[in-house]
């Protein structure tokens, strides 16, 4: 695939792809004669993964250490999973955070509602 396929395919965009390249979040993309790059289906794997880590708030330095563990190998097994156990709980502790935020407007929504109803039957304004 070309990059702009890859990036319609995943909705990154294009410089978006060669940062990710460039910065060794995914391996290097090879080329063909005319320098274009050519992804095969294991970088669009990564691009996929990388977009889902991304996605869920994997700081990209994380996501660069990764890259980097996998690429020396089964050696790097427990160290790779110990990220990932880490950024899961940082992930479950925003989680539980937006839950209480939402809550929170949810609880200043309805207090506006009954509010607007209070105010519409006082001004006797009829509901729209």
């Amino acid at each position: 695939m070309t990059i702009s396929e890859v990036s319609e395919k995943f909705d990154i965009p294009q410089d978006t792809l060669r940062y990710y390249e460039r910065i060794g979040l995914i391996p290097r993309v090879n080329r063909n004669k005319s320098g274009v790059r050519v992804f095969t289906e294991t970088d669009c794997n990564w691009v996929e993964f990388i977009k889902c880590m991304r996605g869920a708030g994997l700081p990209i330095e994380v996501l660069i250490e990764y890259v980097a563990l996998f690429q020396q190998g089964d050696e790097t097994l427990q160290a790779r999973k110990d990220l990932f156990v880490e950024q899961r709980r940082l992930l479950l502790k925003r989680m539980e955070d937006m839950q209480k935020t939402l809550e929170r407007l949810d609880y200043k929504i309805a207090v506006f509602e009954d509010k607007i109803v209070e105010a519409e039957r006082t001004l006797g304004r009829p509901k729209n």
